[in-house]
């Protein structure tokens, strides 16, 4: 993959909010298949598009990089041949490879992951003004058309003044939207909250009126005072787990006794109703010739 190609595969993902790490060789001591300015995209799967090394180094990269992307730190990945524990320090991870060919690889790990969205509903003044402050806090902010909330959203704000408040509002909540908030009066936004079709829990989810109360009349005070109280709610919950990345779940290949990363993509072999899984093919060929005779 070149260094074009790479970077509008990068471009793709982040348009469509797919989380990624970027894997960067920064220093390769021989022997090694790779040299420093080598790069690969990771995604949460396991797969790699580039080269950072042969299959026993991607199978490093593929289990650091998925913790990366849990943490949403960037790590520097320094990888030894031999057997031994990983050690973290300081933004520095020292793993050991059974496989390696004899040389050594310290190789960036640097996460993608999209920014927070922020739905809002209408064409008003305070809409208007809640996408400027939310897009100036860093949140990729979706105003008008057609919406579809997803329970990663970080917030839903229906800011229409009467226009098309109930289904939006709903749909939010029946799937779990972190925050969700209706500009109204408190006797408008009472009315609108009875006549939504969820049950009492779901709808004393809704923020109504909308934002802390900070004494706001204009609609950019307003927006600021909506954005605080979806920022203090935000970081008041720990993140569902639902939206959590999946956690990485590591095996030893029983042949080399690397840790992996269990993926659709992992190496597999079922043998006497047990899985194994294994960094790469040559070791799944071995086990199975040493295991040929079980069932």
């Amino acid at each position: 993959m070149s260094q074009g190609d790479l970077v509008q595969r990068m471009e793709r993902l982040l348009a469509d909010r797919v989380p990624f790490v970027t894997a960067t060789v920064v220093r390769a001591a021989k022997p090694t298949s790779v040299r420093p300015g080598d790069a690969a995209i990771v995604l949460g799967d396991g797969t790699i598009d580039g080269f950072v090394g042969g299959v026993c180094a991607q199978a490093s990269v593929r289990l650091h990089a998925a913790r990366v992307l849990e943490t949403g730190e960037a790590v520097l990945l320094r990888l030894f041949p031999g057997a031994g524990d990983d050690d973290v320090q300081d933004g520095v991870v020292v793993a050991h490879n059974p496989c390696l060919s004899g040389g050594s690889l310290e190789i960036f790990l640097d996460p993608h992951l999209a920014a927070p969205r922020v739905l809002i509903v209408g064409d008003t003044p305070i809409a208007r003004a809640l996408e400027t402050v939310a897009g100036a806090a860093g949140y990729s902010v979706s105003r008008g058309g057609e919406i579809d909330p997803q329970r990663s959203d970080a917030a839903l704000v229906v800011a229409s003044h009467g226009d098309a408040e109930e289904r939006a509002l709903v749909q939010a909540l029946e799937v779990g939207v972190g925050y969700v908030a209706l500009v109204a009066s408190p006797r408008r936004g009472a009315a609108v909250l009875q006549s939504l079709d969820v049950d009492e829990a779901l709808r004393s989810l809704v923020q109504t009126p909308a934002g802390l109360d900070i004494g706001a009349r204009a609609p950019g005070d307003i927006a600021v005072s909506i954005l605080a109280q979806m920022i203090a709610q935000r970081t008041s919950h720990a993140p569902e787990a639902s939206v959590a990345p999946e956690p990485v779940r590591t095996v030893v290949d029983p042949v080399c006794g690397m840790n992996v990363m269990v993926s659709g993509s992992t190496p597999h072999l079922e043998v006497g109703g047990e899985d194994f899984y294994f960094c790469c093919e040559g070791c799944r060929s071995t086990y199975a010739a040493q295991h040929s005779h079980a069932g």
